[in-house]
């Protein structure tokens, strides 16, 4: 019983000492990781805007903010990524400025832009981040597309927002559960590894599900995480940072 505690109470530890280093480190590698990204930017070839597509809601995001210019102006500027991959399979984002093709990037992206950059980040589930950042001031989140799956959502949420807050909180509460089942499931076959059993000792699940209900859990935490997705909501536990992959 006490390996159980210990293996439990290290995870828990981590989590929290993440949490509350978030801001240092987080600084050190933000930066670090916006110079690497930078230097990803290709230019583009000024081709128009393709059209939205009504088949592409769950393939593609199509993301709209005017900038202004240092003259008072303003130009339209569009982040199109295609998230299951482009012909040759690689996720990018693409930069169009008043509907033309400026550049290109893997993800995460960063591109400078007039007063500052366009951050653009995806997540196994979608878009996480679409922001303007400006040199001096608050930074301004892109606008979806009307056509675009994350339009619909957007307009969902301007026109009965007492539902749309229902939906996000009821995704909230799924991927909650979801962390609360799976965790403990996933730290039961970590602990049975043999390098970690010999010095840790062994983790028992308090509840273990039946194969359906794990599949209709997971099914669940997917929706959940594609519509947190569409409102570009993101949390590296409840959204899947853990597994993404991403440096």
């Amino acid at each position: 019983m006490s390996g159980h505690v210990s293996i439990v109470c290290r995870f828990w530890c981590w989590c929290i000492w993440d949490l509350r280093c978030d801001g240092y480190a987080g600084r050190v590698f933000s930066d670090w990781r916006r110079r690497r990204a930078a230097r990803k930017v290709k230019p583009g070839d000024g081709h128009s805007l393709p059209r939205y597509r009504w088949w592409q809601p769950l393939s593609r995001a199509l993301l709209h903010l005017e900038i202004p210019e240092e003259n008072g102006s303003g130009r339209t500027w569009s982040v199109d990524v295609r998230l299951w991959g482009d012909k040759d399979g690689e996720v990018l984002a693409h930069l169009y400025c008043e509907g033309r093709h400026h550049a290109r990037s893997t993800l995460p992206a960063i591109f400078p832009v007039p007063g500052g950059v366009v951050e653009v980040a995806a997540s196994s589930f979608g878009l996480k981040r679409c922001h303007y950042v400006r040199e001096e001031g608050p930074e301004r989140q892109f606008r979806p597309d009307r056509a675009s799956a994350e339009g619909r959502r957007e307009r969902l949420e301007r026109r009965h927002p007492s539902l749309s807050r229902a939906i996000g909180v009821i995704s909230v509460v799924v991927l909650v559960v979801g962390v609360i089942l799976g965790l403990p499931q996933i730290a039961q076959e970590v602990s049975q590894i043999p390098p970690i059993a010999e010095r840790w000792g062994t983790f028992t699940a308090p509840i273990e599900l039946p194969a359906s209900l794990n599949i209709a859990v997971v099914i669940a935490t997917l929706a959940a995480s594609t519509e947190r997705a569409l409102r570009l909501r993101y949390h590296w536990l409840l959204d899947g940072g853990l597994f993404d992959g991403e440096e």
